[in-house]
């Protein structure tokens, strides 16, 4: 009879931890997921829309803006919230923590060093998640660098041709390569058709984008506005000086490349070729007696 009822308890106990760890899918099956690709953030899309009206009180507002900052430039503005963030790292502490220290051995499962696999799953998991927000802002910023001298130089052909600024920027929106920078600069164009004002609209351009030579660009677009200087000049030394960053930057890659390969050649390629090299010297000295 004991066992019966040990074997009910822990039926119930597994169908109410599925039922509370599944009812979000059901909840927020098809609501604000970032993305429909078959991948792990959209698996747990629904937990973390779960999560984040619980951690929203806990976000003070200078971490908040921070993690706007980092939204804004990594591009994910309209699906993502900084709730959404801290719910996703709050995720990647529960499920390590959770996993080989309560799931398991209701299961009858034991790993072997569990808790040192929590703590570094949960410490891993917490990190994880600005790190990833990190990496793509800084990979969509560099993709934005190597489109913004193309972007310049259509902007400028089309400003000598006798466009005003406003119609080179919607043409160099048309027909400029498909990126992040032209998305961006569709934005503006809207906020601009929307009623914003022209220099406010590229602010939030180089605000969004959170690049230098932007910001630059619209300084002195701005200055050139006050001024009444000529635009197609100093488009042409924007583009000419955006180009030629470019390329050092092409240069300092190239000359960090070396460096770069030091680490694998010294603890990889040169221990198998030693190994390789002194192996059959080693087997003939052992065979002499030696």
């Amino acid at each position: 009879m004991f066992f019966w009822l040990s074997c009910l308890a822990a039926g119930l106990s597994l169908y109410l931890l599925v039922w509370v760890a599944g009812r979000p899918a059901l909840k927020y099956q098809r609501r604000g997921r970032p993305n429909e690709r078959r991948s792990l953030l959209a698996w747990m899309w629904p937990w973390v829309l779960a999560l984040a009206p619980l951690c929203a009180p806990f976000i003070s507002w200078r971490a908040r803006q921070r993690l706007v900052k980092h939204i804004q430039r990594a591009g994910m503005d309209r699906a993502w919230q900084p709730e959404h963030v801290v719910a996703l790292q709050c995720l990647g502490l529960i499920v390590p923590v959770a996993l080989p220290m309560f799931v398991l051995p209701m299961l009858g499962m034991v790993l072997p060093g569990g808790g040192w696999l929590s703590a570094v799953g949960g410490v891993a998991g917490i990190f994880w998640p600005r790190s990833w927000l990190h990496r793509c802002g800084r990979e969509r910023q560099q993709r934005m660098l190597r489109e913004f001298p193309f972007m310049l130089d259509m902007t400028t052909l089309c400003v000598e041709a006798g466009l005003n600024l406003q119609g080179a920027l919607q043409q160099a929106a048309e027909h400029g390569p498909e990126g992040p920078l032209r998305a961006e600069l569709r934005h503006a164009l809207a906020d601009m058709r929307a009623g914003m004002p022209r220099a406010h609209a590229l602010s939030e351009l180089a605000e969004r984008t959170d690049l230098d030579a932007v910001r630059r660009l619209v300084t002195a677009l701005a200055q050139a506005d006050q001024l009444g200087m000529s635009l197609g000049p100093l488009l042409r030394a924007q583009s000419e000086q955006r180009r030629a960053e470019r390329f050092l930057r092409a240069e300092k890659l190239a000359l960090e490349a070396p460096v770069k390969m030091l680490f694998p050649m010294v603890f990889c390629i040169f221990p198998c070729t030693f190994l390789v090299i002194g192996f059959p010297i080693a087997v003939k000295l052992l065979g002499a007696g030696f």
